[in-house]
């Protein structure tokens, strides 16, 4: 009995260590292996430096906001100084503030009825609009202030970026004024602010805050007055000149006030009633939120190549939408790159130590990505039929995305790797406001690839051969930390090539494997070039070949270097 009871334990166990085992192997069979991307594989080289946070979702949507403009706008437009406003201030008690204040500013600061009314209006309308007016103030503000005492321009002066933009550099008012200080085109070239298909200075908050001190600075020379230096910001030296004639000479604000244009009559007691709530907030319980960064937390980069934001975030970890504030000079989202002109992308400072510790693996993505930009194809009358067999053809494929609490289009951009520009344009959306529940129209470009027996059947004589080159491959692969992470790239930049099979396998299966050199010739280095660029340029060469034939040790090279280049024989 024992034994037997014995015997069916020593069964029990052995099945049990074989269901186990056979589980296991289960398990190591089934796991997955999972190939790095291109752009995985750059990324696993980097030097990191220890991670500033980013500006959070929230904050950036604050930032970046536009109706605190529209509402400012129509403040100044809309608010009389002689309409009665109730409100629970006492005259007395605004007089005495409004003294203490014009002590220390060189404003004229003085108790009126139509200043008080545009105060309480403010106080009892704004008071939610203020407290996020002062929140984006802290990023700025530091900026601004430095700059108006290098041209010894009046600290005050900071609020009329409040009044004139609500602090959103991209603003645009209905007449095509621009940026935080709200430039004229006219105006903007006067100081120097460029404006092209690329870039806009006028949004650029240290151009624009230069220029705007160095305006401001010349409108005092004129009047030799600040309140009417700001009548003139708003409605033109002109216009002041003329108010004054009608006056009879006078030149205080108050007493031209009424021979101004009708804007420009709110338009002073405005900046003065935006000065007082800065100045007596807390006592009137306007509290804003804390700012998670500050302009002097942040700095700038010059990039040595065309790259897109989508690019840089995709690289650095930090989201579309964050590069847009930070870079509100870029129109189109992407820093051109042009020899004789520096542009240069702005970042958080731990942001800008990432970039230029690994400069070299970010420039040979962009370039890895060039490569798989579309090329034209230039051939004779006679061979457009068959031209016509070779390529790609796409469809558009719609999609929709119904939106949850806490999304912003920024989110939803990412997620379907779409611009946000696209975002607004599919769905007709003018700002950034979206509402849980609200479906939004995704348009998805599909490409379709014709065989490769095709192409090749169909080949043009004359064609030119856009190619991916695998010189690529070992560039970054230094940049890697490991013998597997070098093959992950591998693999990656194969699944790549086969997605443009019909334009770049079919020329590459004709490749031998050996390359033959001759016809040796001396090659100029230009500002921007790197090896990895100039054997692009030279069917056939490799880094190493340029590394070999010009004794170079590592792939540092200067403008103005001699290299020697040879032709490949094929």
């Amino acid at each position: 009995m024992n034994k037997k009871r014995t015997l069916s334990l020593l069964l029990a166990a052995f099945s049990i260590g074989a269901f186990a085992q056979e589980t296991a192997e289960a398990d190591i069979q089934i796991k997955p292996v999972i190939k790095m991307s291109f752009l995985d594989s750059v990324k696993s080289g980097f030097v990191r430096h220890e991670e500033m946070r980013c500006i959070d979702s929230l904050w950036m949507k604050e930032l970046a906001n536009n109706d605190l403009f529209e509402d400012m706008q129509e403040d100044i437009e809309r608010l009389n100084p002689d309409d009665d406003v109730t409100f629970d201030l006492s005259t007395e008690l605004l007089q005495q503030r409004l003294k203490e204040m014009d002590a220390k500013s060189p404003f004229n600061i003085e108790y009126s009825k139509g200043l008080e009314n545009i105060i309480k209006s403010y106080l009892k309308n704004r008071p939610k609009g203020f407290e996020r007016l002062m929140a984006i103030s802290q990023y700025y503000f530091p900026m601004f202030e430095e700059h108006l005492a290098k041209y010894d321009v009046p600290i005050e002066i900071k609020y009329l970026a409040v009044i004139e933009s609500a602090l959103n550099p991209r603003a645009k008012s209905r007449v095509g004024a621009t940026g935080l200080w709200q430039f004229m085109y006219p105006t903007g070239k006067q100081y120097n602010l460029e404006v092209n298909s690329y870039v806009d200075e006028r949004c650029d908050p240290l151009k624009a805050t230069e220029a705007a001190c160095q305006y401001l600075s010349s409108l005092y020379n004129i009047f030799g007055d600040w309140d009417l230096v700001l009548a003139s910001y708003n409605a033109g030296p002109g216009n002041v000149t003329k108010a004054i004639r009608r006056s009879n000479g006078h030149k205080n604000y108050w007493n031209i006030r009424k021979n101004l244009p009708r804007e420009t009559q709110g338009y002073v007691p405005a900046f003065l009633a935006t000065m007082y709530i800065y100045e007596y907030g807390k006592e009137h319980g306007i509290k804003p939120r804390q700012a998670s960064m500050t302009y002097f937390e942040t700095d700038t980069v010059m990039v040595k190549r065309k790259m897109s934001f989508r690019q840089v975030a995709d690289l650095l970890d930090v989201p579309v939408e964050e590069l847009q504030f930070l870079n509100p000079i870029y129109k189109l989202d992407v820093i051109p790159f042009v020899a004789d002109e520096p542009h240069y992308l702005r970042l958080p400072k731990d942001k800008v130590g990432l970039f230029t510790s690994n400069e070299t693996a970010i420039y040979a993505y962009v370039d890895y990505e060039d490569l798989k930009r579309e090329r034209p194809y230039f051939v004779d009358e006679g061979d457009k039929e068959a031209l016509a067999t070779i390529g790609k053809t796409t469809k558009v494929k719609t999609k929709y995305h119904t939106v949850k609490r806490g999304d912003v289009l920024g989110k939803i951009a990412d997620k379907y790797n779409v611009s946000i520009t696209d975002l607004r344009k599919w769905n007709k959306i003018k700002g950034n406001t979206i509402y849980a529940g609200q479906k939004l129209k995704i348009n998805e470009t599909i490409i379709v690839n014709i065989p490769q027996e095709t192409a090749v059947a169909a080949k043009p004589k004359k064609a030119a051969k856009p190619e991916v080159k695998k010189e690529a491959e070992p560039e970054v692969a230094e940049a890697t930390s490991d013998e597997e992470t070098a093959v992950a790239v591998a693999d990656a930049d194969t699944e790549e090539a086969e997605e443009v099979k019909p334009v770049v396998v079919a020329k590459e299966t004709k490749r031998s494997k050996s390359v033959n050199y001759e016809e040796e010739r001396l090659y100029i280095v230009q500002k921007g070039d790197s090896l990895f660029s100039i054997a692009r340029k030279h069917p056939g060469v490799t880094v190493e070949n340029l590394k070999d034939w010009n004794k170079l040790k590592g792939e540092n090279i200067q403008p103005g270097m001699k290299l020697k280049v040879k032709s490949a024989i094929n």
